[in-house]
């Protein structure tokens, strides 16, 4: 069972293209957002109506009880800059929170989130380990597979992009990368660590502004 949290042009598409293989819980504090999408209404317009209604494997919600028999948990919040310019971490630590409450031993975290190099272990894994009361590497393993949708490309959707991925052991990549695999037609590049794949991103959004 795969839960997505963040049910935006990210975590949306994501729902979409893994409910063909896994059931998925998609999740959003968004009352408003979760009862549109069991309407079939995706106000991102990234997904059409007929598309959402056809998938049958989604459970779409805004209820905490409903992540606690996941396997693994992909986080696609939002990541502003504040009115300094800093990074705003707070949906990434709401919804690391809000995993770790749920969080079983040999569960995944897998990251989406832009984020700076070595936000994923300094800043989320303490948070995980403090609230659920488990051992990283030891009792739940992380990724970090930085989206790289471009919001209102037509062309250029999730099956088209080299996904890139990386993860905090050996057998959590491999499983990460067959995950993605079975979505993503352009391929998917295994990066070194996960501070890699984290700059990676940095560099492609510089690059893109």
């Amino acid at each position: 069972n795969i839960c997505i949290i963040g049910l935006g042009y990210v975590g949306l598409p994501l729902c979409v293209a893994l409910e063909k293989f896994f059931k998925i819980t998609g999740f959003d504090t968004n009352i408003k957002r979760i009862e549109d999408l069991k309407n079939g209404v995706d106000n991102t317009k990234e997904i059409a109506a007929k598309d959402l209604r056809n998938c049958k494997n989604i459970n779409f919600t805004n209820k905490n009880s409903d992540l606690e028999d996941c396997d693994i948990y992909i986080i696609t919040v939002p990541t502003p800059v504040n009115k300094k310019n800093n990074p705003d971490l707070y949906f990434l630590k709401i919804a690391t929170q809000i995993v770790a409450k749920c969080l079983s031993k040999n569960n995944v975290i897998i990251y989406e989130s832009t984020v700076y190099p070595g936000a994923t272990e300094e800043f989320c894994v303490p948070i995980l380990e403090k609230i659920s009361k488990l051992n990283y590497l030891q009792d739940f393993s992380v990724g970090y597979s930085p989206e790289r949708i471009n919001p209102g490309d037509n062309k250029n959707k999730l099956p088209d992009i080299v996904k890139v991925v990386s993860a905090s052991d050996k057998n959590t990549l491999k499983l990460i990368k067959n995950i993605y695999s079975l979505i993503v037609k352009a391929g998917v590049y295994s990066a070194q660590s996960i501070k890699v794949a984290e700059a990676a991103k940095v560099i492609e959004n510089i690059q893109r502004d």
